[in-house]
C-alpha cells in the first residue's frame, strides 16, 4: 500500500477513472470536475491518494488559501473505496495531508462532514479535530 501526493503530470485518464468511481461512492450522482481542471491551479490544492496493487483506493483533497484570519486550508472528498474501507487507509490519508499542512505553516484545517457518517466523525476527532461552534451555509449557483 503506497501513499503519496497526486501531480498534474501524474493524471492519465485511468487515474481519472478511478478516482471518479471513489467519488461516486462518496456522493453518487454529484457531478464531478475534472482532475486536470482542478489542478489548474496546482499550489492550492493537495490531492492525497492511497495505491494498492496498482489501483486507487482512497483519495482526500485539501485546498489552502490566505485571508485575514491566517492561512487556511479546507479538506474535502475524503472517501476509501468499500472493499479498502476499516484497514486505517482513511487515517493514513489525513495524516498525509495534515503534515503537507504543518509543512505549510497553516493556522487552521478545516473540514465538513454529515452527521450520519459516525466512522468519518470519529477518525476526525481521533486526529484533534473538534467541532466548531459555527454554521456552514450553502448558495449553489443556477
Amino acid at each position: 500500500m503506497k501513499i503519496g501526493i497526486l501531480k498534474k503530470a501524474d493524471i492519465t485518464p485511468a487515474v481519472q477513472d478511478q478516482v471518479s468511481a471513489l467519488f461516486q461512492q462518496l456522493s453518487p450522482g454529484k457531478k464531478e470536475v475534472s482532475l486536470k481542471k482542478i489542478f489548474e491551479r496546482e499550489s492550492q490544492i493537495t490531492l492525497a491518494y492511497c495505491k494498492n496493487a496498482g489501483r486507487i483506493i482512497g483519495i482526500a483533497l485539501m485546498v489552502n488559501y490566505s485571508v485575514i484570519s491566517g492561512k487556511k486550508a479546507w479538506i474535502e472528498d475524503v472517501v476509501v473505496d468499500v472493499t479498502a474501507r476499516g484497514k486505517g487507509v482513511g487515517r493514513k490519508l489525513m495524516m498525509k495531508l495534515l503534515e503537507v499542512a504543518r509543512e505549510k505553516s497553516l493556522s487552521e484545517v478545516l473540514l465538513f462532514t454529515e452527521d450520519h457518517r459516525k466512522s468519518a466523525i470519529h477518525l476526525y476527532q481521533s486526529l484533534g479535530f473538534k467541532l466548531k461552534d459555527s454554521k456552514i451555509y450553502i448558495l449553489k449557483s443556477e
